[in-house]
């Protein structure tokens, strides 16, 4: 496991609050996208700046811990799934050749974690399966959407979700054992239809999410989970309240769940947000004091015991880091 020898009081904060032990404060995990006008493009200029922003926030700001973001990453570059035009296309899915963009993603993890050094834990952000997928269907041009396969063709997507997930498998079990990540920070939510039920959404899609946890989990026991309400999409939580996670994070604003409430629903485990990310939120938008006031109110709402400050989800990149530090200093106060 990662997580062994001496560690540095940072790092020993956020493990102590995965693991819903009493500290000395309550963290907080704020994140950007660095490249977030070219997040699917592949080329050295935007790989570039996403390190580049990744060491400019972490000098800048000193995060308790690091969300390590795939800008650059997002297109699955699997040949065999280049051309999907119908359904029976996606059984011509085969794994294992998308080794460049793996070691690519290892190595870019690696560079970043070899900057924080011992100083602060870095979890890489993966993709689940069938939102992989989604990008597939999205750039083949197709119209194939994933409720329609889910409801007319479940073992041909599972078929292909199973190929995907082998990679993105491999991926998580790379990033923590080469790249020095600590773990994975993998993104997932419902398929946007009423149609598809939970039943449905188990036996057909949580099996590719959950190999993909189980790779990470057997290398780290610091895993996150996040529920995306990305553009105001609505998920049932309760879908992933048995997922094997130490941590969970979704759209608190968004899903009209508390942290309270979600923690209750995860069966305790460690919880991730709390605030609006954006830019009509208080974050972004709110006076010193206001940000001050919903720092408090989240903490006597929530606790501070196996809870870290943070939000729904990416934050706006043009952010002043002063504001997290009023969050970060509100929240010290709260604990004093």
């Amino acid at each position: 496991m990662r997580q062994t020898g001496t560690m540095s009081d940072k790092r020993q904060l956020v493990f102590d609050a995965f693991d819903n032990k009493k500290t000395e404060r309550v963290p907080l995990g704020f994140w950007f996208h660095f490249a977030p006008d070219n997040l699917f493009a592949n080329k050295p200029e935007i790989i570039r700046k996403n390190v580049e922003g990744h060491f400019q926030f972490y000098d800048t700001f000193k995060p308790d811990f690091v969300k390590l973001m795939s800008d650059g990453y997002f297109r699955y570059p699997n040949p065999s799934l280049q051309k999907v035009e119908k359904a029976d296309d996606l059984l011509q899915a085969k794994s294992g050749l998308v080794d460049d963009w793996i070691d690519a993603q290892t190595a870019l993890v690696k560079e970043l974690t070899d900057h924080f050094g011992s100083e602060a834990a870095s979890f890489y952000n993966i993709f689940a399966p069938a939102t992989v997928l989604g990008f597939v269907l999205e750039e083949s041009k197709s119209g194939l959407m994933l409720a329609e396969l889910i409801q007319k063709h479940p073992e041909t997507l599972a078929y292909a979700l199973n190929v995907i997930k082998q990679d993105l498998a491999r991926l998580a079990f790379k990033v923590i054992t080469e790249g020095g990540a600590d773990g994975i920070y993998l993104s997932t939510k419902n398929i946007q239809d009423k149609a598809v039920s939970k039943e449905l959404y188990h036996k057909y899609i949580t099996p590719s999410e959950q190999g993909v946890l189980n790779a990470a989990n057997a290398v780290s026991d610091y895993n996150i989970l996040h529920i995306c309400g990305y553009e105001g999409a609505r998920n049932d939580l309760s879908v992933y309240k048995d997922y094997e996670v130490k941590v969970v994070n979704w759209a608190v604003v968004v899903e009209r769940v508390s942290l309270k409430e979600g923690k209750n629903l995860f069966g305790g485990r460690a919880v991730i947000g709390g605030f609006d990310n954006t830019t009509n939120g208080v974050l972004y938008k709110g006076s010193k004091e206001e940000v001050e006031r919903e720092t408090r109110r989240l903490l006597e709402e929530a606790g501070t015991t196996g809870v870290i400050l943070g939000a729904d989800c990416t934050i706006p990149s043009d952010t002043p880091l002063e504001r997290l530090e009023w969050v970060r200093k509100a929240a010290e106060r709260y604990g004093k």
